[in-house]
């Protein structure tokens, strides 16, 4: 049985300033699984003074909430959302272009942060600046929670925009991931040109195509 999902805090954070680094921040991305659309990244430096209430990783919120907590993060932290375009995650690879959205992420900050607090297991490898891999960051560490939820909430609404120039795929909805409805359309309707292509559905359907 899984419990409630864990309540991240600032205790990364406090152990980089105790160390001397004044300014920390936490980067998160999302879209590395959907067929269609950039994949995102956030970077945001909290204010620990102003913290906003009920901070988490983004899956565990609700649509509204997270809309609510990116409009109160962005007035209270400093925050810089970047993207890598689908014709850079099928030159790259999906991993390279979310750490290359990560990295400008980070450079859009008002300036260097002395330490970085990255999600995931791996610190990006252009990335210069003193930095730490967290596993699981976005449920544990309050700025990599800010992070995803900003960089969700700014991808989602891509996904609604080019929804609306490409309807059928339920993008809206899904958000690009491959849903029943987005799998379906990609067969009714064939491929459009925010689909990555290096993604094995999108791949095959694209030889169907050409064969």
């Amino acid at each position: 049985m899984t419990g409630p999902s864990p309540i991240p805090d600032y205790a990364f954070e406090a152990a980089a300033q105790a160390r001397g680094a004044a300014r920390v921040a936490g980067v998160d991305e999302v879209g590395r699984g959907p067929l269609a659309g950039p994949v995102t990244a956030a970077a945001v430096v909290l204010d620990p003074a102003r913290i906003p209430e009920g901070l988490r990783d983004s899956k565990a919120l609700s649509a509204a909430r997270r809309a609510a907590l990116a409009e109160e993060i962005a007035a209270v932290a400093e925050v810089s959302i970047a993207h890598a375009s689908v014709a850079e995650i099928d030159a790259l690879n999906i991993l390279r272009a979310s750490h290359l959205a990560m990295e400008r992420a980070v450079a859009g900050l008002a300036g260097p942060p002395d330490h970085v607090l990255i999600d995931g297991n791996l610190i990006p490898r252009g990335l210069t600046l003193p930095a730490e891999a967290v596993v699981k960051g976005d449920a544990r560490v309050l700025s990599i929670a800010a992070a995803s939820i900003v960089a969700k909430v700014a991808r989602d609404a891509i996904m609604v925009d080019l929804a609306q120039q490409h309807p059928g795929y339920g993008w809206e909805r899904n958000a690009g991931y491959p849903s029943k409805q987005h799998r379906e359309a990609l067969q009714d309707l064939g491929v459009t040109p925010h689909h990555r292509r290096s993604f094995a559905p999108v791949h095959k359907m694209l030889c169907k195509g050409n064969s």
